[in-house]
């Protein structure tokens, strides 16, 4: 056989299975969204749900998803920007960096269920914290610091080596060529992958069902005292999220429109990951173009 066949063929089979990963995503999303979009309205994204009756919305839930999102970020972008850090410019190659770098691999693949059942046995029930956002929070971060850890070592790592090496030659100091020199090149792809991973985030049920609970309180959004137990600010109250809630309609549901609730509320959380991507998108070359003064992002 020819090269240039065996080229052919090739090409041929790689752009069909790319159209056939496109169209089973393009068909679970349509699908998704065709079921839900008719089911969105103001009053379901803002009104609370309702256990029997029909016409219930998603509006403690949808906050819930978001308040321990800002949790997750606050506890994990700090913890994984200094690991990350640590990892491309002043950990030295050896078997402790060897080790502490399969500790990160491992802790990424590890199954969210697992994380969600050892936040219950420490967080939960060992620290004294309770079904709570602060708990769900902690376990999320576990559940994502891995992520972020690589995202900010391959964002490092990327930086062209002359950029340093010039910021040497000036006499600056390791920390200042880290903060002053590597780190804006940088930020743009942080700033992309903290956005992609606070949509898988935002996406999270089975960890936050051992930690934030299954249920919520009756949240009064004139009471902004974060330590009220019914102010919707409060970080150690239990927490239903968009997730949780979803799986929760569709096993238990007992209001007539069950499937219409879960149908809508699985349509806004695929419309909120799908922003967080666009978002993640645009806030990268946006960021790279203000860095770089340039006009187009390779």
């Amino acid at each position: 056989m020819k090269a240039r066949t065996k080229d052919k063929i090739a090409t041929a089979v790689i752009v069909t299975l790319a159209l056939l990963i496109v169209a089973v995503l393009a068909g679970l999303l349509g699908y998704i969204l065709f079921r839900g979009l008719n089911h969105i309205s103001w009053d379901f994204l803002t009104s609370a749900p309702r256990k029997i009756r029909a016409g219930g919305g998603i509006g403690p839930q949808l906050f819930n998803s978001l308040f321990l999102l800002v949790l997750t970020l606050l506890i994990t972008v700090p913890l994984g920007l200094g690991a990350g850090i640590f990892m491309a410019e002043y950990a030295r190659p050896g078997r402790i960096t060897a080790f502490i770098r399969l500790i990160v691999e491992v802790l990424s693949s590890f199954p969210s269920i697992v994380v969600g059942l050892f936040g219950l046995l420490l967080i939960v029930n060992i620290f004294g914290l309770g079904f709570s956002l602060v708990s769900g929070a902690l376990a999320l971060t576990v559940f994502n610091l891995p992520l972020m850890v690589r995202i900010t070592e391959q964002a490092f790592r990327s930086v062209p080596a002359q950029q340093k090496e010039a910021g040497f030659a000036l006499g600056l100091s390791k920390w200042k060529i880290v903060t002053t020199v590597l780190f804006p090149v940088a930020l743009p792809a942080i700033i992309t992958g903290t956005i992609l991973s606070a949509g898988r985030v935002f996406g999270e049920a089975a960890a936050l069902m051992f930690t934030a609970g299954m249920s919520s309180p009756r949240l009064n959004f004139n009471d902004w005292n974060p330590l009220s137990p019914s102010s919707p600010l409060n970080p150690f109250r239990p927490a239903e999220t968009l997730a949780v809630h979803i799986w929760k309609v569709n096993s238990e549901g007992l209001a007539p429109d069950a499937v219409q609730i879960a149908a809508g509320a699985s349509a806004v959380l695929v419309i909120t990951v799908l922003i967080f991507n666009l978002v993640a998108r645009y806030m990268g070359r946006l960021i790279y173009r203000k860095l770089t003064a340039s006009r187009r992002m390779n």
